[in-house]
């Protein structure tokens, strides 16, 4: 052997081991799912095997929450990692600049952001969106690629390379999606790839075939009945959804991929109420055992779902019930995982040893601001202002007209307000909670915000004869 092949043959057997690949990332969020609506997470109306089995491979989070109680918000946050107020974006965001306008929001999310996926783009990561959007859908609002996606094809957006909403298409759009996302997944051989697919199942207006009510024939409300019950409705849809994820994750199994992918799957906000119109016939997905749905600031309108799965580095069969995860945390951690440059300023933290088993405390507070009405119950109608640090959370109006406390952990159903018997922590919470409002950008909030008003009757009405 020569002097050459001796060294570096020697040189050789000293060099650090190669790099592992990095891994994919593959982010399904859902659209008005509750924390209640998988059996995995206790759904005994419907069953949702391809979902379950996802879970059974990696960790289900009982303590996640998104950071706003309908989509634009909570998307914004997943997006940016900042809380969504901070960007002005407060409820959905409308197809007009005046709807828009008059509660001082922008038209759409400054593309100009930091946003997660141009963080991994950066890092060599082939990028792409599919399926809903929401964060600018009016007709002259910026295209995902100008927040770092390579590809895309969305819904509720500006997009016009395909027509929108045609009749049937929300009964079809998980299948595009999907279709959409293995076509993308197929042609990376070479990089590592971030893709989101955001559904638009189970957001009313539900509108399911006949092959996907099939199943659930027996929830029909009887057999001269000349409609559709509520619960045969949303279970097909629901049913659809995981038929189709379970397409995808097989498919991704084929492909080789599934080993060196982290699948992340979780809902934008709680379930749709049935008070709203177009989900007058549907609105019966499931927020759990919790208070609140869509709108709400109590637990069942933020509180969902959270899966993980990533193959030798999450433990399969793992449930964490006591660590606090949200949405603003996916900027921070999925960045490390990608090795990419964190995003400035995040509001959410770095999760990597909790996703990977080290379940532990949450290091910073969960802010929320909700500046409108919630329809539906009244119970579910939360005030203003809303706080989860360590086990409690406050929920406040500005004006303190409303102060509720809860232990979560012990009252996740937020039945026993603890305000009374507290005082000091009320005062240290709601100074916080005030104190990070100031912060936000200024705005009008609806005259009914944060009201328990109730048309109580007066007692003519009381003594008036029934018609």
């Amino acid at each position: 052997m020569n002097r050459r092949n001796f060294l570096a043959t020697s040189f050789s057997a000293f060099a650090a081991p190669p790099k592992p690949p990095k891994p994919n990332i593959l982010f399904i969020l859902a659209d008005d799912l509750g924390w209640g609506d998988l059996s995995c997470y206790g759904n005994r109306r419907c069953r949702t095997p391809n979902l379950d089995r996802l879970a059974s491979q990696g960790v289900v989070f009982s303590q996640f929450y998104v950071n706003g109680s309908v989509c634009s918000p909570s998307r914004t946050a997943f997006t940016t990692g900042h809380f969504p107020a901070r960007h002005r974006m407060h409820g959905h965001l409308m197809l007009d600049h005046a709807g828009n306008e008059k509660r001082a929001m922008p038209d759409w999310l400054d593309p100009e952001t930091p946003t997660l996926a141009r963080s991994l783009q950066r890092a060599g990561y082939a990028t792409a969106h599919f399926g809903k959007w929401h964060l600018g859908n009016t007709p002259d609002a910026p295209l995902p690629g100008k927040y770092g996606f390579d590809h895309h094809m969305s819904v509720s957006s500006s997009e016009t390379r395909w027509k929108e909403m045609d009749a049937g298409f929300r009964a079809r759009s998980t299948a595009w999606i999907v279709d959409n996302a293995l076509d993308f997944i197929g042609k990376q051989k070479s990089q590592p790839f971030y893709a989101q697919l955001w559904t638009l199942l189970p957001h009313a207006p539900l509108a399911p075939t006949e092959e996907q009510l099939a199943p659930f024939a027996n929830l029909q409300p009887g057999p001269h009945v000349p409609y559709k019950g509520a619960w045969q409705i949303y279970n097909a849809s629901l049913k659809n959804l995981d038929d189709e994820l379970g397409r995808l994750f097989a498919r991704l199994e084929e492909m080789g991929q599934a080993d060196n992918t982290l699948v992340l799957f979780s809902s934008d906000n709680g379930p749709e109420d049935i008070h709203i119109v177009n989900a007058a016939h549907s609105g019966v997905g499931s927020p759990g055992p919790f208070r609140g749905r869509k709108r709400s600031l109590y637990e069942g309108g933020v509180r969902l779902p959270l899966i993980a799965r990533w193959p030798g580095r999450i433990a399969p069969g793992r449930v964490d019930a006591t660590s606090v995860l949200s949405a603003v945390d996916f900027a921070p951690t999925l960045t490390r995982v990608a090795g990419a440059e964190a995003l400035p300023k995040p509001d959410g933290e770095e999760m990597n040893d909790v996703l990977e088993g080290q379940p532990r405390p949450r290091r910073t507070d969960l802010y929320w601001e909700w500046r409108f009405q919630i329809a539906g119950y009244y119970q579910n109608r939360s005030p203003i202002l809303s706080l989860r640090s360590d086990d409690h959370k406050l929920l406040m109006n500005p004006d303190r007209s409303r102060l509720e406390l809860y232990d979560i952990p012990r009252d996740p159903g937020e039945a026993m307000n603890l305000a009374a018997a507290q005082p000091k922590r009320v005062e240290a919470m709601a100074a916080k909670a005030l104190a990070w409002q100031k912060q936000l950008p200024p705005g009008p909030m609806d005259a009914g915000a944060g009201s328990l008003d109730y048309p109580w009757p007066t007692s003519a009405a009381a003594k008036a004869p029934p018609r």
